[in-house]
């Protein structure tokens, strides 16, 4: 569920950026030259503050990776006899 929060978000992100980015534009009355690194300054900061906006409101899940804790445990359970 959580791949589908952040791919909405992705989603958002862009047409957000791109419609920020517009409306710029059309209060400066020209397209700026270098438009793709505006866009981008755009959406980064944007991405930034909704991804962590989104992990503090997400409950956590656990992770199926093991921590070092779980590896230590169990190589101390096999080197014992």
């Amino acid at each position: 569920m959580e791949m589908l929060y952040y791919t909405a978000a992705a989603v958002l992100l862009y047409l957000t950026s791109d419609w920020i980015l517009n409306r710029i534009e059309i209060r400066r009355g020209a397209r700026f030259a270098n438009r793709t690194l505006i866009f981008f300054v755009i959406i980064l900061v944007l991405s930034l503050l909704l991804f962590n906006l989104l992990q503090q409101l997400l409950p956590v899940t656990k992770s199926v990776t093991a921590t070092t804790d779980d590896r230590s445990e169990q190589a101390t359970e096999y080197s014992q006899p």
